[in-house]
């Protein structure tokens, strides 16, 4: 089939307005905009202005109403504790009106926080719906942060509840919730009035008197009494949620993700860019703290009318490297969406993939992969494992959906390893030198996107105007700055080479260490690999590879180092200076998936560092700097 991807494009980009105009049709309104874009509103314009709607009527009671009533909205399935669960539409709904009414009852009102503070339960889905069918907003912080963190996010939010568990359960261990939850109300300037916690059986907590409600309790109640709780009318502009990111300055970000941009570019990137239809079975196996599981586990799937998969597991060791094989087989699904460092660690630890040969994949049509560079190795191990289509995607927190990405529904554009293929509708994506000036077809530079940024996108940080303006549009003015580095060949595709920070300066010579990892990846016995830019005072900055080895490798360790290191040289040059490898048994990585390579940074260059708030395991940072010592690195 051929991709129409060039004629919707240039459609999207000849008449913004008309186009968002017509995906905004997919979405029930209860008053329509005035204007589908005003550019006098906000920082850089608003969508939607004028227009009222709801967020939980979207994703519940419109389909409940319109014959889906008894079809699954949301599968819960947990390798770790071994439950499993599934929720109709409609019992979807009657569990989100229960815990709107128990908010409603504890004085939460339109506009007003809440945080959710929860594993991956159905119960962290429960809470941010029922807070969008109250207009109250919602900030999800990532279960088993620590004290201190989600104290800084109480100040900034100002909550007035939160919505808690009484443990999270991680292979192997139990995270004691309540304890953390406690310390930081304490910690916190702002104080909050209540929290509702979900008592859960592997570790049940103490209630404080008069400020925690049992969550199992006070729903039942509001069950048996027949409370309804209506959809409240908010405008498009008002905030769906607030989700913190990083900040460089250890003050988090707060994004904020308005009500009706959000809902139009969600509902359209579906099948348009996704290629899944109202019905069939969506997985992303992410967490609800990231932005990936407030788009693609909770919001895009269900507006669409699909069944979604809520997973509390691992890819690997919950039990095997073969559980994601499992939950696709066992849930009938149709597309995946996962993070490339999921898929490494399974590689190595399945190198061969033995697991997949066990189930049923005959249904499953699409992978997609992003949250980082997918590098070509893993690609192509995954398309020769699975036979489907393996697309690499690449956004951001703050775009809330896809910048770049092969559009399935659309057809599928030639695939080029490395890239993420194409800029999507509402997304006018540069690449500019540090000057603002755009650089040549091919060259390695700044990716920007003209402004206005499409529907769903950031209009703002939470409380932080200049904040906002200063992090993301002053430096290139008209453009919002991604801080990615990369290029656009000649037929339009983008690479996403590094962030701009990855960028290292060899003797005068901008490198990628993308690039270099690109390489590194390609050596046979290597499952992972990170590569940072270490001080030199010769050349600046010099690379430094980390190589995590496939499972059952018998050669020694500095056999491929020196293997590796040639085959960089080769591939890249003496240029590059590439002459240190090490091999650890594991990288430092948050729990999203992402490499912490700054970190690995500070460590091998001596300077300070803290502990990552979102660090999976402590641990491998020791392992790290343990190596380094042991090549003479960081000493």
């Amino acid at each position: 089939m051929s991709s129409r991807y060039h004629e919707v494009y240039a459609g999207w980009k000849s008449d913004p307005e008309a186009f968002w105009a017509e995906a905004a049709k997919a979405i029930d309104w209860f008053t329509p905009p005035e204007r589908i874009f005003d550019a006098g509103q906000g920082v850089y314009g608003r969508w939607f202005t004028g227009a009222t709607c709801n967020t939980c009527f979207n994703v519940l009671d419109r389909h409940v109403d319109g014959g889906r009533a008894d079809q699954t909205a949301l599968i819960y399935d947990s390798p770790i504790t071994g439950a499993k669960k599934s929720f109709t539409y409609a019992q979807l709904r009657d569990e989100v009106v229960a815990l709107a009414a128990v908010l409603r009852e504890q004085g939460v009102a339109k506009g007003d926080r809440v945080i959710i503070y929860m594993p991956m339960v159905p119960e962290a889905v429960f809470a941010m719906l029922a807070c969008a069918r109250l207009g109250a907003v919602h900030s999800v912080v990532f279960g088993g942060f620590a004290a201190k963190e989600l104290a800084t996010r109480i100040d900034d939010a100002q909550p007035k509840l939160i919505v808690s568990a009484s443990c999270g359960v991680e292979p192997g261990r139990i995270v004691a919730y309540k304890p953390l939850l406690d310390g930081a109300i304490a910690m916190a300037k702002h104080k909050v009035e209540h929290c509702v916690v979900l008592q859960r059986e592997q570790q049940p907590c103490d209630l404080v008197p008069n400020r925690d409600l049992d969550m199992a309790e006070v729903t039942a109640a509001a069950k048996k009494a027949g409370i309804w709780v209506d959809c409240e009318p908010v405008a498009a502009t008002d905030p769906l949620y607030v989700l913190y990111t990083s900040g460089t300055t250890g003050q988090p970000k707060g994004v904020v993700r308005d009500n009706g941009g959000h809902m139009v570019a969600l509902e359209w990137s579906m099948w348009n860019e996704f290629g899944v239809k109202p019905g069939e079975v969506f997985w992303a196996a992410s967490d609800v703290g990231w932005v990936v599981g407030h788009s693609y586990i909770v919001y895009a799937p269900l507006l669409h009318g699909c069944t979604t998969i809520l997973f509390e597991g691992k890819p690997v060791g919950t039990p095997d490297a073969g559980t994601f094989w499992r939950v696709i087989a066992e849930h009938g699904v149709a597309a995946m969406f996962t993070a490339p460092t999921a898929f490494r660690a399974i590689k190595g630890q399945d190198p061969k993939g033995e697991f997949v040969k066990k189930y049923d994949l005959s249904g499953f049509r699409t992978l997609f992969l992003a949250g980082e560079r997918a590098d070509p190795e893993t690609i192509k191990w995954a398309e020769a494992q699975l036979g489907v289509p393996v697309i690499d995607h690449w956004w951001q927190t703050e775009t809330g959906h896809p910048i770049s990405q092969n559009p399935v529904g659309l057809g599928l554009l030639p695939v080029k390893y490395g890239s993420p293929a194409v800029p999507m509708p509402g997304f006018d994506v540069q690449v500019l030198d540090d000057a603002g000036h755009a650089v040549p077809t091919g060259t390695l530079g700044n990716v920007v996107v003209k402004l206005p940024l499409p529907p769903g996108c950031l209009p703002t940080l939470w409380n932080a105007e200049d904040r906002f303006r200063s992090a993301y549009l002053s430096e290139f003015p008209g453009y919002y700055k991604t801080a990615d580095a990369g290029l656009i060949d000649e037929d339009g595709y983008l690479f996403i080479m590094a962030r701009t920070d990855d960028i290292i300066n060899v003797a005068g010579h901008r490198l990628s260490t993308g690039g270099m990892e690109e390489v590194v990846a390609e050596h046979p016995d290597v499952a992972e690999c990170a590569v940072v830019g270490i001080a030199d005072p010769m050349k600046g900055q010099v690379p430094c590879g980390f190589v995590v080895l496939n499972a059952g490798v018998a050669r020694e360790g500095p056999e491929i180092e020196k293997e590796i290191v040639a085959l960089v040289r080769e591939r890249i040059g003496p240029v590059a200076a590439f002459k240190s490898v090490v091999t650890v048994k594991r990288l430092p990585k948050t729990r999203s998936g992402k490499i912490l390579r700054g970190t690995m940074q500070k460590i091998a260059d001596k300077e300070g560092w803290t502990m990552p708030a979102t660090i999976d395991d402590p641990a491998i940072l020791d392992e790290i700097e343990a190596a380094l010592k042991g090549r003479g690195i960081g000493v």
